[in-house]
C-alpha cells in the first residue's frame, strides 16, 4: 500500500510540476547494505587517503546522497513495521547520515547540510497510529522527521493509508489516502 500512496504522491507532483524528473530508488529491490565496520571506517577517511575498499564500502553512500542532493522534491514510501520503518529504510537513512558531508557540528550544535528539499512520506498501515490510543506506537514518521530535519530536511508532509488491515476500513483507506494528498 505504501508504494501505491508513493506513486500517487509522485502522479500528483508531476501534475503540479509539468516535466519534472523522477528518480525512483526501490529500497525492496536494490538494498543498502547494514552499516559495518568497513563503511564506519571509510565515512571517516578523508577521501585523499581512501583505499580501494574503502572506494567500494563508501559508494552506496555517496550514490545515495548525490540522488538526494540532486532532487529538490523526495518521496519516501514508508511502509509500517513493528510500529517502525523497515530495516531496508533504517540502513538507508545509515548511509545518508554522514558527519560532515549531510550534518556537522558547530558551534550552536547539529547543522544540517541538505537544504531547501520538500519530502512526502507516504506510510501505509494495518492500523490506525495518526492519533487515537494508538499514536504512541508510531515511531515511523516521528523517527524519518527527525533524522530527515537534522540532515537539513525541515519541509516534511506525511500522507497515510492506515486501517489497511481493519474490516470497516480497509476497504476505503487506499482511497481516503491518495484523497488526502495536496502538492503545495
Amino acid at each position: 500500500m505504501s508504494i501505491k500512496l508513493g506513486n500517487a504522491v509522485i502522479e500528483k507532483i508531476q501534475q503540479t510540476y509539468p516535466g519534472a524528473a523522477v528518480t525512483e530508488h526501490n529500497l525492496a529491490q536494490k538494498q543498502f547494505p547494514h552499516l559495518e565496520e568497513a563503511h564506519l571506517a571509510a565515512f571517516f577517511t578523508p577521501a585523499e587517503n581512501r583505499s580501494a575498499e574503502n572506494v567500494e564500502a563508501i559508494r552506496h553512500s555517496d550514490e545515495a546522497i548525490a540522488e538526494i542532493q540532486n532532487a529538490d522534491i523526495i518521496v519516501i514510501d514508508v511502509p509500517f513495521y513493528n510500529f517502525g520503518i523497515p530495516s531496508t529504510l533504517k540502513a538507508w537513512v545509515d548511509h545518508i547520515a554522514r558527519a560532515g558531508v549531510t550534518f556537522k557540528y558547530g558551534e550552536k550544535g547539529p547543522e544540517g547540510l541538505i537544504l531547501n528539499k520538500k519530502v512526502y512520506l507516504a506510510i501505509a498501515s494495518g492500523g490506525i497510529y495518526s492519533d487515537g490510543p494508538m499514536q504512541a506506537y508510531d515511531f515511523a514518521a516521528p523517527y524519518l522527521k527527525s533524522v530527515l530535519g537534522f540532515l537539513g530536511m525541515t519541509d516534511v508532509t506525511v500522507f497515510r493509508v492506515e486501517g489497511a488491515s481493519i474490516p470497516v476500513v480497509k476497504d476505503t483507506a487506499l482511497e481516503k489516502g491518495i484523497e488526502s494528498i495536496l502538492i503545495d
